[in-house]
């Protein structure tokens, strides 16, 4: 990659990927699908950020499951392309789904506790994770209203 910033930038969401448990090559994918104006085939990918195909090819299916990231097959080839979808959203309302199990696992455990530092430990994380939801649920509500991608 030969533009520093360009490279800083897909580090940086390698970084940051990675730190929400998803391979670090999985984020430098992402990250490259952002700043690429056109779709991008899994060669393009691989030697640009000197991954293997294989390494690409594991990334775009974790992106494509996400919903971050979308495979464009080409009529009479196997050659594939990948760009990125608009939005995050998707990411958001996954992360959202794993906090709804949490918390009705959460709940479940209230059940176990009779009233004490426990329970109130219990129900704060609860509430906690409640809002993180809520909250969430808003931001996408809004940004939807205002006119952001739908279902990215």
């Amino acid at each position: 990659m030969s533009d520093p910033r360009r490279r800083a930038f897909v580090l940086s969401v390698g970084d940051l990927l990675a730190s929400w448990n998803l391979p670090h090559a999985t984020g430098r994918v992402y990250g490259l699908l952002l700043v690429s104006e056109e779709p991008v085939s899994l060669d393009a990918i691989a030697a640009e950020l000197e991954l293997s195909k294989g390494a690409v090819s594991t990334a775009v299916r974790q992106l494509d499951s996400w919903g971050l990231a979308r495979v464009i097959p080409q009529p009479g080839s196997r050659r594939l392309l990948i760009e990125a979808v608009a939005g995050i959203e998707s990411l958001l309302e996954a992360s959202h789904a794993r906090a709804r199990t949490l918390i009705a696992a959460l709940r479940e455990g209230e059940s176990l506790l009779r009233s004490g530092p426990a329970r109130e430990r219990l129900h704060d994380v609860i509430g906690l994770f409640d809002g993180y939801v809520e909250v969430g649920d808003r931001l996408l509500a809004a940004h939807r209203r205002r006119g952001g991608p739908a279902g990215s």
